[in-house]
């Protein structure tokens, strides 16, 4: 493993996140809610925990698409606070409908959620061309400003920091390092 995907270890799936997901530019409104989701219910846990919980969110919580995840509402949240498998704490098990509320406002304003989140950049990815993994930012003004902005249209968890976990995620912060054999 290079310097790149040290924070990987020597754990397979997220060494095959590192190498096939991360920061790779996502345009499916369905894989970015899913994203967003996952990374909502990182916060004050680790990412490895919610990777490796990752199949299980998606069979238990209609594949993440947010059309069906928008219709939750407290049976549905109690069913999930007592499924195995993923995370109970109430609050982020019913942002998955609060978020996917909100991720539905944005399509039905903008099209697709899409067309509204890379208009942040213009539809670019933004490269930080990284030298060491020392200079990986954890939060940058495009993460304080989508934050900011999705906190307006009613998302929650969705703070500067797992935002900008969140942009990486979906490809539109590249911060895999110039030397790194995976990047995109």
């Amino acid at each position: 493993m290079d310097e790149c995907g040290t924070w990987a270890g020597n754990d397979p799936l997220l060494i095959s996140y590192h190498d096939t997901r991360w920061c790779h530019e996502v345009h499916d409104d369905d894989e970015i809610f899913a994203l967003l989701v996952l990374e909502s219910m990182s916060v004050g846990l680790s990412w490895r925990l919610i990777l490796h919980r990752e199949k299980r969110y998606r069979e238990v919580c209609d594949g993440l698409r947010p059309s069906l995840c928008a219709l939750y509402d407290d049976e549905k949240v109690d069913k999930l606070m007592r499924t195995d498998g993923i995370v109970h704490m109430r609050g982020k098990v019913e942002s998955i409908g609060r978020n996917a509320r909100a991720f539905e406002e944005v399509r039905k304003e903008y099209g697709t959620f899409d067309s509204w989140i890379w208009s942040f950049t213009e539809g670019k990815a933004i490269d930080h061309r990284l030298e060491d993994v020392a200079s990986t930012p954890s939060r940058n003004e495009l993460s304080d400003l989508v934050s900011k902005e999705l906190k307006k249209k009613g998302f929650c968890y969705m703070g500067p920091v797992i935002t900008y976990s969140w942009l990486q995620a979906i490809g539109m912060i590249n911060d895999h390092l110039v030397s790194c054999p995976k990047r995109p």
